[in-house]
């Protein structure tokens, strides 16, 4: 019936829009809880950020602070919600005043630009500060329009004290509080800079303490560390405000006398000499005095750079250390004093070609029994010598002293240890023994020590067959590390000469405590025995001593056949120079008629 198809169309209707309404109903609500989750995962993150978050609105009343803001600003979100944001914090600038910072809020807002100033002073609740760095940014709708504004801050009082105090230690000294090396540097830089061009003048000096060493090895770095404190301040108390004191080395200090002539600045020089010479450092109620050696040199517009300036400021100071202490030298280009300390310096280059192109070459010189009876094969002294690039060769006594000087020797100990040991290793049915000359400066050397342990280890030879040499004097002066040394290489068979003995002023006194084999005769006494009572007494004593402490004898500088009778006659087991045997290259003292008596 028409009516019954009137009645389901609409009916039909009705569900469809009520279908809709539930699905309406449906989408609402999975957009409502999209939201709600969107808002949550908003609060978390807002939550758990560690920078301060502020919004507000378009009026700049706060709209919300998350917990890190409620913290940095005293502000809970209670009280700050609705209040204009002027109330809840202010900005200032950075320089310490109390001048406000322009207002980053209202100008996001009117520009509708975003905004970041990297260091601001944040005012808090309770009247402190907070160093922080401020980003604003505009809040738009879908419409382009702003709405409002979020703030972040972050703390970053720390990250710059950090800062401050990386900078400040990159230019300063730590035990001292004066400037470091790279300050001074840096200041002779901007010094020499002034000068180009101008009528200006200043004097550096370079200081090293004198005896300084001695605090050190006595009572230990800590007392070397409270003496350095007490002369930083004895020396700053006598400068101007304008000087630089720096600390540019251990014991080492530099100074800029700003505006200084070289007269004015010997004044100031001396006056910290004699201020220093009535100075006496107290540690554990022990004494001590110290002085300082001094080099000057002026700048002004003819300085070259920064490294020629403290080139030739070190180098004066040496020429003052070397000329005995506790002097004041004034460099000069034509100085015969730095001539030859540039010459030193010059060595040190040819010492470091000779290491790295294998320049250096072996001798060797007989050591020849006196007494008869022994026929065990060469006895011998290894000498050592640098070929020149035009192919002349130099003598130790050139270049010896400036591998010393810059701390080279043990590097140069290393190069004949090793060559000699292969010698010995080819030549070892041929050898009875072998001596290896030592400077001061390995005895000391814990990692040389160690080079020579491995060294003797890999050498298929018989230990009894080498003997190193060391210097009474460098004995002496390192009795510890020399008794140490010592008593590690005899435990492995090795012998140990004693060269130069006699030389030292207390060298009996000295020799109960040094456990060695040979006593080499200072060749000063040897080579006039023949014509000096006084020297002939010295040798007789020395090698008397020697036999009652079973020591072996060797009298050096022997140089004729008269010489040779003589240290016969007195019992010197054996002999050494050019009346029983020359230098000369290893190849060529097994081949020849070296140590062969007249």
């Amino acid at each position: 019936m028409p009516w019954h198809i009137d009645f389901m169309q609409a009916m039909a209707a009705h569900v469809a829009v009520a279908m809709d309404r539930v699905r309406f109903m449906q989408a609402r609500k999975e957009a409502e809880d999209a939201l709600y989750h969107e808002k949550e995962r908003l609060q978390v993150t807002l939550h758990s950020i560690g920078d301060a978050v502020i919004s507000t609105n378009a009026q700049g009343h706060l709209l919300y602070i998350n917990p890190a803001a409620e913290v940095l600003t005293g502000w809970s979100l209670t009280a700050a919600v609705g209040r204009p944001y002027g109330e809840v914090f202010g900005l200032l600038a950075a320089d310490g005043s109390t001048q406000p910072a322009p207002d980053m809020v209202a100008s996001t807002i009117a520009t509708a630009q975003a905004q970041r100033h990297p260091e601001l002073h944040l005012q808090t609740l309770h009247g402190g500060r907070v160093l922080v760095e401020a980003t604003v940014s505009p809040i738009k709708d879908a419409d382009g329009e702003v709405q409002g504004a979020v703030l972040v801050f972050r703390d970053v009082t720390e990250q710059r004290r950090l800062s401050r105090e990386m900078a400040y230690q990159a230019t300063h000294d730590e035990l001292t509080g004066l400037g470091n090396r790279r300050a001074f540097e840096q200041a002779l830089a901007h010094a020499v800079e002034r000068t180009r061009g101008h009528a200006l003048q200043h004097v550096v000096c370079y200081l090293d303490l004198d005896e300084f060493k001695v605090v050190n090895d006595t009572c230990g770095h800590a007392a070397g560390d409270a003496m350095l404190r007490e002369i930083a301040q004895l020396f700053a108390g006598l400068l101007a405000e304008d000087d630089l004191l720096c600390r540019i080395g251990g014991d080492e200090f530099g100074i800029l006398l700003a505006g200084h002539g070289v007269a004015a600045a010997l004044q100031v020089a001396e006056r910290l000499q004699q201020r220093l010479a009535g100075y006496h450092f107290v540690w554990l109620e022990q004494r001590f005095g110290v002085g300082v050696s001094i080099g000057m040199v002026a700048l002004d517009a003819q300085t070259e750079s920064v490294g020629a300036l403290l080139q030739a400021a070190d180098s004066a100071c040496y020429v003052a250390k070397d000329a005995g202490r506790s002097r004041i030298h004034v460099y000069a280009i034509d100085d015969p004093a730095l001539a030859q300390r540039y010459g030193v310096m010059e060595w040190v280059s040819r010492i470091e070609h000779a290491l790295l192109h294998d320049r250096f070459e072996l001798y060797a010189q007989p050591i020849v029994p006196l007494q008869g009876g022994e026929s065990q094969g060469l006895h011998c002294e290894i000498l050592l010598r640098i070929r020149s690039e035009q192919g002349e060769l130099v003598l130790p006594g050139l270049f010896m002293p400036a591998a010393e000087r810059y701390h080279l020797a043990a590097r140069v100990d290393r190069w004949v240890v090793t060559h000699a040991l292969r010698w010995v290793v080819a030549q070892q049915s041929r050898i009875g023994q072998c001596s290896i000359n030592l400077s001061g400066q390995s005895l000391g050397d814990a990692a040389f020590t160690a080079f020579v342990l491995e060294a003797l280890q890999n050498a298929d030879v018989p230990c009894s067959k080498l003997c190193f040499e060391i210097t009474e004097t460098a004995a002496i002066s390192n009795l510890h590390t020399a008794n140490h040394f010592i008593e590690t290489l005899r435990a492995c068979g090795c012998k140990i000469a004693l060269d130069d003995f006699g030389s030292g002023l207390s060298s009996f006194a000295y020799l109960r405590n040094l456990p060695v084999d040979v006593l080499k005769i200072d060749g000063q006494f040897v080579r006039d025995i023949d014509r000096d009572p006084v020297s002939l007494a010295m040798v007789k004593s020395i090698h008397e001593i020697g036999c009652l402490m079973g020591k072996r004898t060797v009298a050096e500088f022997v140089e004729s056949q008269a010489l040779v009778a003589l240290l016969r006659d007195i019992g010197v087991h054996y002999a050494q120079g050019y009346a029983v045997g020359y230098p000369v290259p290893l190849a060529q003292v097994l081949g020849g008629r070296q140590g062969v008596l007249a």
